[in-house]
């Protein structure tokens, strides 16, 4: 249901974003012509790219709320101290600055990192990670945050969703335009240019579309981003401690907790293999094993 409701959410935003600009297009009288796309090209660049920018910048702060995570400003206890101790580390080997250390309330054993860039990120633990598994396990999730920070992965995946908002946006309205006529001069037409309802309609629906085929390469990408965290944490800490790690994951899931969820392309969990894969921002737990494995057979 959470992956369901997430490829709605990114397609209601482009469908949102889309008819609202194509709204101030008509407001303004703008019509695009065949001689025009490159025009349009940029006019839905703009629209495209600039929610994926707010968005990157606001992550930080926009998942300390939805988290209630809690920052540690001065560790208070054994596990505060690690977590502190261990990123410190990891940041000082990976070349990047410090992230902010957070611990959130939840069951599910997860961890995730954000930030607008290298050197003012984030790397935030739940509950549930830190009383079910062990210090190896735990600098195992640990390596994973820290290389997804010094890959640069929340500013790629912004960029690219940003690119793919764009090509969305750019067919739908190139498609749209075809259907129904809108937009043409009188003489290609005959009666007026089309009709703006049935533009609007159309272009929503070819948005809709295209938005889930954009969802499945963003998620795409997510996923082969996944497999280069867990060999910079192999890397980091060495592959034993990401594979026990992962195989802690798998024996905390259950089918209650194992699933997408809000924010779950900050998430180390993923989720069974099948047809679903494909909207995954993870792998399954078993495929990030066997890479790892692979890796350290071709290793020796």
């Amino acid at each position: 249901m959470g992956i369901i409701l997430y490829i709605l959410m990114q397609v209601a935003v482009l469908v949102v974003v889309g008819i609202v600009g194509s709204i101030i297009m008509a407001v303004l009288g703008i019509r695009i012509s065949p001689q025009a796309y490159g025009g349009l090209f940029v006019m839905c660049a703009i629209f495209g790219c600039v929610g994926s920018i707010i968005s990157l910048f606001l992550s930080k702060s926009m998942c300390i709320r939805a988290y209630g995570v809690q920052i540690i400003e001065r560790p208070n206890n054994r596990a505060e101290e690690f977590l502190v101790r261990e990123i410190a580390s990891m940041a000082q080997r990976a070349g990047i600055g410090m992230p902010q250390v957070g611990i959130y309330y939840s069951a599910d054993p997860n961890a995730f990192a954000t930030g607008a860039s290298k050197n003012n990120a984030l790397v935030a633990v739940s509950s549930g990670l830190l009383n079910n598994m062990n210090d190896d396990e735990i600098r195992g999730v640990l390596g994973h945050e820290i290389t997804h920070i010094a890959n640069g992965d929340m500013v790629t995946m912004s960029l690219l969703q940003g690119v793919l908002n764009t090509f969305v946006y750019f067919f739908s309205y190139i498609a749209a335009q075809a259907v129904s006529g809108f937009g043409r001069s009188d003489d290609e037409e005959g009666n007026g240019g089309g009709n703006i309802f049935i533009f609007y309609m159309v272009q929503s629906l070819f948005q809709a579309l295209f938005g889930v085929l954009a969802t499945m390469i963003a998620m795409w990408f997510s996923r082969w981003r996944e497999y280069r965290a867990d060999a910079g944490s192999a890397h980091l800490e060495g592959s034993y401690r990401m594979i026990s790690a992962l195989q802690a994951l798998q024996r905390l899931s259950s089918i209650e907790t194992q699933k997408e969820g809000q924010f779950s392309a900050f998430c180390i969990n993923g989720g069974k293999v099948g047809l679903s894969e494909l909207f995954m921002s993870h792998p399954p737990l078993e495929k990030r094993i066997a890479a790892l494995r692979a890796a350290m057979q071709q290793q020796r």
